[in-house]
This record gives structure tokens, C-alpha cells and sequence, in this order.
């Protein structure tokens, strides 16, 4: 069985075939936003989850909006080993930790994570952080099996230390 990778459609197509799909999708994107998480930490986790679902389109976007929202370079680059990074807050290694878990979950969550990631969450910030990494998911889910193509770049990154 030979894999092509090439574009089998463009984001535009794919709004075209389904803009009601594409505006749900847009809407559950923007709750976690709305309800007072960080952009940063957001495109974190948006970052972590399109990496393990292999979203060439979205791992590019989520680096270039990081990059604009002032997240060091540095730190983006070690998102895909975050474990072993220090540059990462307490809050954000359990925002990854809880985005890894929800994006793999059929490897299950346990009770021990989910209380780990409460005592940096209050209830309401996980369940819209449990709705970003849903929705994440789901553009993931889109662009990876219609292979979007990754955004370029339009200027140089400014290097930032972490």
C-alpha cells in the first residue's frame, strides 16, 4: 500500500463542503478563551495534542500563534518533551499532562492525574480546559486525514530565551 502525501484538499474546500461543521468547531474553540485561560497555556496544549495526532497544518499554526502571543521558541520546541524540560510551570505540565491523557484516552485517566490537574485548575477552568483539548482534537481529526498544508511563515521568529 503506497501513502501520498499530497494535499487531497485545502481548508477552504473543506469550509466549503461543511461551513456549519467548520462554525461549531470555531465556537467550541473559543470557550476556554472566553472563560479565562490563558492564550499561552491554550496553545500549549493545542500544540502537545496536534503533535501526538501527527496535524502537520495544526502543529505549524499552534507554533506560529505561540510565537506571536511572546511564547519563547525555546519552550516551543521542547513542547514534544515536556516532561524532561524545565522551562515549564507547574500549571502547564499539568495542562499537558491532562492534554496527552484526554487526546490518548482510550490509555485512560487516572484518578491520580485528574488530582494533580485539580490543584492547578478550579473545576471550571478544567472543563474548559477539557473542551480546548476537545476541540483541538477535532480540527486535529480534519486537517491530519485531509492533509492541510502547513501555514508558512511570513517573517523570521525573534528569538526569545524561555
Amino acid at each position: 500500500m503506497s501513502q501520498n502525501h499530497a494535499p487531497r484538499t485545502d481548508r477552504k474546500t473543506f469550509t466549503q463542503l461543511a461551513p456549519d461543521a467548520i462554525d461549531a468547531i470555531l465556537a467550541l474553540n473559543k470557550l476556554a478563551e472566553h472563560n479565562g485561560l490563558d492564550k499561552q497555556l491554550l496553545e500549549l496544549i493545542k500544540l502537545r495534542a496536534s503533535q501526538i495526532n501527527g496535524c502537520a497544518f495544526c502543529v505549524q499554526h499552534h507554533i506560529l500563534v505561540s510565537e506571536t502571543l511572546g511564547v519563547p521558541i525555546d519552550k516551543l520546541n521542547l513542547v514534544v518533551v515536556w516532561r524532561e524540560a524545565p522551562v515549564f510551570s507547574a500549571r502547564e505540565r499539568a495542562a499537558l499532562a491532562w492534554t496527552e491523557a484526554l487526546t490518548l484516552v482510550s490509555h485512560g485517566v487516572s484518578d491520580e492525574l485528574y488530582a494533580e490537574v485539580s490543584a492547578e485548575f478550579s473545576e471550571k477552568e478544567l472543563a474548559y480546559l477539557s473542551t480546548a483539548i476537545a476541540a483541538i482534537n477535532v480540527w486535529n481529526r480534519i486537517g491530519a486525514p485531509y492533509r492541510w498544508t502547513p501555514p508558512m511563515r511570513r517573517q523570521a521568529p525573534q528569538a526569545k530565551a524561555s
